[in-house]
């Protein structure tokens, strides 16, 4: 069997028939008889076909049991329709795996296979994202490389270009989303409309070509949110999401995929139903072979509007996490979009999750973060949630500055963050937003370019939040490479850097410089001298016009041994 690269999901049957691009690689197990060549972190899909008639096939138990060496991973087939089943896998270290499928349907036990992982061709793939035991507190890939998260919210992405031949809008969306320095999507799996107590912005009425909720034609089962049949899945419904997943891991931006979302009109089955357990099961199991993927059980786990719909909604998600961590053979960090439920059940999730509005936002965050030194903390939801041509939602805070400072003190408080443009957080995703008329409000993407720069600059991931010193800013400190930061909102004259490192630090070789959060520009570097005794006096850049960044190097610790 001739052996070849696929790249960028250019994908063929071994028949030689082309199948469309933004597939998952797919080899016919019925006819491969060779080893398989496929490069480390790709995702492959080997199919195989049955001739019998299954009456319940997502009821169907299959597994792959992959060796290598003295590892063994059991990974769960799925159904994906015409009687055909998929073994999905990807692989984290290089080398020759052999898999033998087991299950109770006889066409498909027994049935084996090959595969030699190589090195990716890939610029800078890093696997999937992991803990570290030695640094509990940051994200990591597997490869090793510091993971900072910048994600960007859109819940509705699953519904962009779905039933079309080709998803060019989410490429697109996808292309700026990583251009400027996100790298994680928060998503649903599925979701139908806003709240009904949502204002309808009546220009989108106008653009309806920008609307993606309420729709009937998309929908995870069979039939119609508003006419469910529950009996089985909408396997189209989860072709097109794999592509949406491809694409992204394509370009190294994490899904942190939302599994259930309780406050969006959605009609699902009866929680531990037969039929809920088919739906998560399933989508455990397509989707655990990215190594893109972060699962969350659900959006507003908890919330009133779960609590009255669902009797015991808190110990159902209990029992969804534990279930994920039983179906996921490749061991996805797991996380709830609920900060009570992750308080009360900090031994189960990976990470703490916060939704948090108040003005004191760096105060609530730093809070968390001293309360949980063993894991990452999280804000996935700040309140602020940037203006866009349509008031979807304008939450606590739409000014974009204001958005953008929200995400520094999450930042500064030592913790992850993410960003919401109103124009693409929920059912209206613009995609197209800089090729939209003159006049049309843009989002300000450029701002978080400017602080993926700025974070991987100076390894935020270093950094530890200091209270001690400073009244009118936000510091962060590297004690083992000898740096301060202190993040000054504009309307602040100066504040007095001296005293920390008149106490910490030998300061004789440092220099420093200035950070523009907005323009992305930085002052020249310069030795740091003082002239007078209070430093607040002291000259600064860009006051009162935007929040700044003082970044001062080459300090050495006088405590260090």
């Amino acid at each position: 069997m001739k052996q070849f690269k696929l790249h960028f999901a250019l994908v063929f049957w071994f028949t030689g028939t082309l199948l469309a691009i933004g597939q998952v690689a797919n080899y016919n197990l019925n006819r491969c008889k060779m080893p398989v060549s496929v490069e480390q972190w790709q995702v492959v899909d080997f199919s195989l076909a049955v001739k019998q008639k299954i009456q319940k096939p997502f009821e169907v138990k299959a597994f792959a049991i992959v060796k290598e060496s003295d590892n063994e991973q059991k990974v769960p087939l799925f159904y994906n329709g015409n009687n055909e089943w998929i073994f999905r896998y990807s692989g984290s270290t290089i080398g020759k795996k052999t898999f033998t499928v087991q299950s109770e349907l006889k066409e498909l036990n027994g049935k084996k296979g090959t595969i030699v992982v190589v090195a990716n061709q890939k610029l800078n793939p890093h696997g999937g994202v992991v803990r570290d035991k030695n640094h509990p507190r940051r994200f990591f890939y597997q490869d090793g490389t510091p993971y900072c998260n910048l994600a960007f919210e859109c819940d509705w992405l699953f519904a962009l270009d779905y039933g079309q031949p080709t998803i060019s809008k989410t490429e697109k969306l996808l292309d700026q989303v990583a251009k400027n320095g996100f790298n994680q999507i928060v998503m649903n799996v599925y979701a139908y409309d806003v709240d009904t107590n949502w204002v309808a912005d009546p220009l989108l009425k106008k653009n309806p070509q920008y609307n993606y909720g309420g729709r009937e034609d998309i929908f995870p089962f069979l039939g119609s949110n508003l006419h469910p049949d529950h009996s089985a899945l909408n396997v189209a419904f989860f072709k097109h999401l794999d592509k949406v997943i491809l694409s992204m891991h394509n370009r190294e931006i994490v899904s942190h995929l939302m599994i259930y979302v309780w406050n969006k009109l959605v009609n699902w089955p009866e929680p531990g139903s037969a039929a809920d357990d088919m739906y998560y099961q399933y989508v455990v199991k397509r989707y655990q072979a990215f190594p893109n993927i972060i699962w969350d059980v659900s959006k507003e786990a908890t919330s009133k509007i779960a609590q009255s719909k669902f009797k015991n909604i808190g110990e159902h998600i209990r029992k969804r996490v534990i279930d994920t961590r039983a179906t996921d053979a490749y061991h996805r960090l797991v996380s709830v979009h609920d900060y009570g439920f992750c308080k009360k059940n900090k031994d189960i999730v990976d990470f703490i999750s916060i939704q948090n509005w108040k003005l004191s936002i760096y105060d609530q965050m730093l809070e968390a973060y001293k309360e949980f030194p063993e894991m990452p903390v999280y804000n996935i939801e700040h309140g602020g949630y940037e203006k866009a041509p349509y008031n979807v939602f304008p939450g606590g805070y739409d000014n974009a500055e204001v958005c953008l400072r929200r995400n520094y003190l999450c930042l500064f408080a030592g913790t992850h963050t993410t960003y919401y443009w109103q124009g693409t957080a929920w059912t209206a995703i613009i995609h197209n937003p800089f090729e939209q008329p003159e006049g049309m409000i843009k989002p300000h993407f450029e701002y978080f370019k400017y602080m993926r720069g700025f974070i991987d600059m100076v390894n935020i991931g270093n950094f530890e939040p200091v209270t001690t010193y400073n009244t009118r800013s936000y510091n962060l400190t590297d004690y083992k490479n000898g740096m301060v930061l202190q993040y000054m909102p504009k309307e602040v004259y100066n504040d007095d850097v001296r005293d920390q490192l008149d106490k910490e630090f030998d300061y004789s070789n440092a220099t420093y410089q200035w950070f523009n959060t907005i323009t992305g520009e930085y002052s020249k570097a310069a030795k740091v001298e003082f002239k007078d005794y209070y430093t607040i006096w002291d000259w600064r850049p860009w006051r009162n016009e935007a929040d700044a960044i003082l970044i001062i190097k080459n300090l050495k610790n006088k405590n260090s041994k």
